[in-house]
């Protein structure tokens, strides 16, 4: 990737001598640094609004409650994880924070149900452990906070206008990861027959 990045720099700086806007292309470079860096600020701030929303919510139980309701459904789902009380709070957990749209808070919580959920693969990724990743890649949103977040900060002026998209998107990606790791541990296990 590096040298994807190197090679777009060189090429701009190229083509700005050769056409003689090479003035134009070093301002754009900075306008881009400077907008970049005013993205960066105003998403902290915003990471930092959601982060202690969630610890509220964390200190008044409503996360414990959510992860408790999603218990019944991931005890289908992964039926080996959820012999196991602390993967499965783990992985409610990881769900729950993706459910808000609190992908930072989210990804500890999936690594540390992907790693427990690990211990017995010997190496190879387990049918279950496949499924985590999908839940917590195509997780479904019903608070797209972050993207909400960056929203905000490019200037909308309602940045959760996008809520009926973001929820028909999120169950479409979720219904077509969970029936794509379905077929294909289908498909494995006819293989290994």
């Amino acid at each position: 990737m590096t040298w994807v990045w190197t090679g777009m720099v060189v090429l701009s700086l190229l083509f700005g001598m050769v056409s003689g806007n090479l003035d134009a292309v070093a301002n754009a470079a900075l306008e881009g640094a400077r907008s970049a860096i005013d993205l960066s600020i105003s998403m902290a701030g915003i990471l930092c609004l959601w982060s202690g929303v969630m610890e509220i919510m964390n200190a008044c139980g409503i996360s414990a409650g959510l992860a408790k309701a999603f218990r019944p459904l991931l005890r289908r789902l992964l039926p080996d994880a959820s012999r196991d009380r602390e993967t499965l709070a783990a992985v409610s957990a990881n769900v729950s924070a993706n459910l808000l749209g609190l992908g930072n808070a989210a990804t500890p919580l999936g690594i540390q149900a992907a790693r427990r959920m690990a211990l017995g693969c010997g190496g190879t990724a387990s049918d279950e452990l496949c499924l985590l990743v999908v839940l917590n890649t195509a997780s479904i949103q019903l608070l797209p906070t972050t993207v909400a977040s960056v929203r905000a900060a490019a200037g909308s002026r309602t940045p959760f206008d996008i809520l009926p998209a973001v929820w028909l998107t999120s169950v479409l990606s979720v219904a077509a990861g969970l029936l794509t790791a379905w077929l294909l541990s289908r498909r494995r296990g006819r293989r290994a027959a």
